[in-house]
């Protein structure tokens, strides 16, 4: 078989629970002023799922949406990734469970752990797997952190959410499309500025553990930022160098939705417009990595893409991990 020179996106979609929890209700439980939450990170909502629901059921939904969308054959799909730092279970993995409710009968199926940056590295592997083997992939990001949040520890509490996106990616001819650019970073210096301790190999769960040491924790809030921000610069910055294309060639900007004024600092470093920001922190906060290709959907949504244009992507989260993509439509 002769490699397909390049993939494109078909199809999305997103999913996010009915359930709003706004900023009054988190600021009334931990004893903050009215406003502080929007102030400090541009959030004024965010959805939370119900009891019952299950990190699969987003995931799916978000799935069935972009595979309609994409109007291709269920059986057409030859891989299913799904990015997410909260799976069903440690063992085994999610990707299995979801292609089987979506029907992918043919489908190869994981689970990716990249943390804030798990949908930059999902639609890379994606795209890669497009252009060597000429069949089309189901991606998802999808987290319910809303069952790891910390209530008492500020940092956590007032910004993370539960939501799922889903691009399908399919062959094309067109060599403007798919990754025009990339760049990919780690840090592991900062390894355990985000974690939750508990549950793996090197901290099992075991009685008597403290309920603490299985949810999310934040050691830094300010280190956090200042990493994230550097490293979504510099790899947007690569990316579109290794792309040979200069900031003013990005038509929308589609950054991580981790804090409004991250995301800000890294429009302003790059060259980047604020218009062409776009923006769901706001009504969605920030799930981890589904808030890119949430984003993407929504604003597929209210303006559909065309041919032509030029997405930058850029994430940064827990490992730290990180990295930027050029995207052609």
């Amino acid at each position: 078989m002769s490699p397909v020179k390049t993939s494109r996106i078909a199809g999305f979609g997103h999913y996010a629970p009915g359930r709003r929890v706004e900023n009054a209700e988190i600021e009334n439980q931990l004893g903050l002023e009215p406003g502080w939450i929007e102030r400090r990170t541009g959030i004024r909502e965010r959805r939370w799922v119900v009891e019952g629901e299950l990190l699969t059921d987003l995931a799916a939904r978000a799935g069935c949406v972009a595979l309609y969308d994409a109007n291709v054959n269920p059986d057409d799909i030859a891989l299913t990734i799904l990015a997410t730092s909260t799976p069903d279970h440690l063992l085994p993995p999610s990707a299995p469970l979801l292609a089987h409710h979506l029907g992918l009968a043919n489908s190869g199926a994981i689970d990716l752990a990249g943390a804030c940056a798990g949908f930059i590295y999902a639609l890379t592997l994606a795209d890669s797997f497009v252009r060597t083997q000429g069949k089309p992939v189901l991606v998802v990001a999808a987290n319910i952190l809303s069952r790891r949040i910390n209530p008492t520890e500020r940092a956590s509490a007032v910004l993370f959410a539960d939501a799922a996106g889903a691009v399908v990616l399919v062959p094309s001819g067109d060599q403007e499309a798919g990754v025009l650019g990339i760049e990919l970073v780690s840090d592991g210096s900062r390894y355990d500025l985000i974690s939750i301790p508990g549950g793996g190999s090197k901290l099992p769960f075991a009685e008597g553990m403290a309920v603490e040491e299985c949810l999310m924790t934040m050691r830094d809030g300010r280190e956090i930022f200042a990493q994230a921000v550097q490293m979504m610069t510099t790899c947007a910055r690569r990316a579109l160098a290794s792309a040979e294309l200069q900031p003013s060639d990005v038509t929308r900007f589609i950054p991580h939705q981790a804090n409004s004024r991250i995301f800000e600092i890294v429009g302003e470093n790059v060259g980047i417009r604020p218009h062409r920001i776009v923006r769901t922190i706001a009504e969605y906060g920030n799930s981890s990595a589904a808030t890119i290709p949430l984003s993407l959907s929504l604003a597929h949504q209210a303006r559909p893409f065309v041919s032509g244009e030029k997405l930058l992507l850029t994430a940064a989260g827990a490992g730290l991990t990180g990295g930027a993509v050029v995207w052609g439509v």
